[in-house]
């Protein structure tokens, strides 16, 4: 078999192509969440904390060459993790929701016996008689 040929058997399984769908879908799940975090959510949480937005809030640790000051950005770790946990929210209620949609599966009836259980039986019943 050729690489080609392989290629193309693991590119056209099912599962790789919903992988593909899943981050493509993903990628533009994490913009809308990161657009809510951003514009309604960190505002709120500004107001809530005196007006402080966390993506300015940072620790002065040095100046550079420059005389710039070397800042570590904790504010922005901070939303960082106010965005995860928002999109985990959110998958983990979607995922519920689809859970409670799909309804279980019927129980499968149970096989019948074989034939020549069947014939024994009868002859037991026919011997008790």
């Amino acid at each position: 078999m050729s690489i080609a040929s392989e290629f193309k058997e693991f590119a056209m399984r099912g599962s790789v192509i919903d992988l593909a769908v899943g981050v493509v879908i993903g990628g533009a799940f994490g913009t809308i969440v990161t657009a809510i975090v951003n514009g309604i959510i960190m505002p709120i949480a500004g107001v809530l904390t005196s007006g402080t937005d966390f993506s300015n809030l940072a620790l002065r640790i040095s100046t550079d060459a420059k005389g710039e000051p070397v800042l570590l950005k904790y504010g922005l770790v901070a939303q960082s993790i106010v965005n995860f946990l928002i999109i985990a929210f959110v998958i983990f209620i979607c995922l519920r929701g689809i859970n409670k949609l799909k309804k279980p599966a019927a129980p499968a009836a149970p096989p019948p016996p074989p034939r020549q259980e069947v014939l024994l039986e009868e002859i037991r019943n026919l011997l008790a008689k």
